[in-house]
């Protein structure tokens, strides 16, 4: 029953598309990337790299020896790059650098799949769900629980890829492959164990956020909040902001340079 709730609020929250399903697991974000590796990339990835976390995705599917070399985009910290359309079927970049406080738009690109990292942006931004084909993340951020899990809206189309990557004979472990994780997703449950208090603190964040009045009210408390920080930069000779670019400095996460004579921790 905690489990469903929280998928009926993830669901209420983000306004999913019809045919979409909450999907969760056991492993966070970093687990996800292996998985997707496993069971979701069929021969070949392209991703936009411009971080930490977008560069994570894309070393793993260079890793993987049944996958072909990713197309990697990249720009450095501060500015956002894109995957660009071509022979690749699954396209991946992250809608909030965390490590940068850069933030790029979600929308489909080339004929694949659209996998989102949203584990710094979910619940502090929106997404239209219906540009996405795996929109994930975990709960630790904006959704104040705790890491180990991660939470994943799907479409048909990647819950179809999946089977038909297990159908080809790829041999994929349990605990990465993804139409374990829908099967037991639709009763409600993990593959194995959760941490309760994870669930449990992410039903009483999710509830607050409804209340507040869904993703728009949510969205625009986290905007205001950045925006007070860059203006604050911006009206100061010693601070400015880290992304340069308006449209790309992220309403969840702030950051700023200040010059080098300044103390950091006495600012803070």
């Amino acid at each position: 029953g905690l489990v469903r709730a929280v998928q009926e609020s993830l669901a209420e929250l983000y306004r999913i598309p019809e045919g979409y399903e909450v999907v969760l697991g056991n492993g966070g974000s970093t687990l996800f990337w292996d998985l997707a590796v496993s069971s979701l990339i069929e021969r070949r990835s392209a991703h936009g790299v411009f971080g930490e976390f977008s560069r994570k995705f894309a070393s793993a599917a260079g890793r993987a020896p049944h996958l072909e070399a990713p197309a990697v985009s990249e720009a450095p910290a501060g500015s956002v790059a894109l995957p660009e359309a071509g022979d690749a079927d699954v396209y991946a970049w992250a809608q909030n650098e965390t490590s940068t406080g850069a933030a790029a738009p979600v929308r489909r690109i080339g004929d694949g799949l659209v996998l989102i990292d949203a584990t710094s942006a979910a619940g502090g931004m929106d997404a239209d769900i219906a540009e996405t084909d795996v929109y994930y993340f975990a709960p630790q951020k904006n959704f104040s629980s705790d890491g180990g899990l991660w939470l994943a809206f799907a479409s048909p189309a990647a819950i179809e890829r999946a089977e038909r990557i297990k159908a080809s004979g790829r041999w994929i472990p349990e605990t990465l492959d993804f139409t374990v994780a829908v099967k037991n997703s639709r009763l409600n449950q993990t593959l194995n164990t959760p941490a309760l208090a994870t669930l449990l603190l992410l039903e009483d964040q999710l509830g607050w956020m409804l209340e507040l009045g869904g993703m728009e009210a949510v969205a625009a408390r986290c905007a205001e909040s950045t925006s007070t920080l860059y203006a604050w930069a911006e009206s100061r000779d010693f601070a400015s902001p880290f992304v340069a670019d308006p449209a790309f400095r992220s309403p969840v996460v702030a950051t700023i340079d200040l010059a080098d004579e300044i103390d950091a921790k006495a600012v803070i």
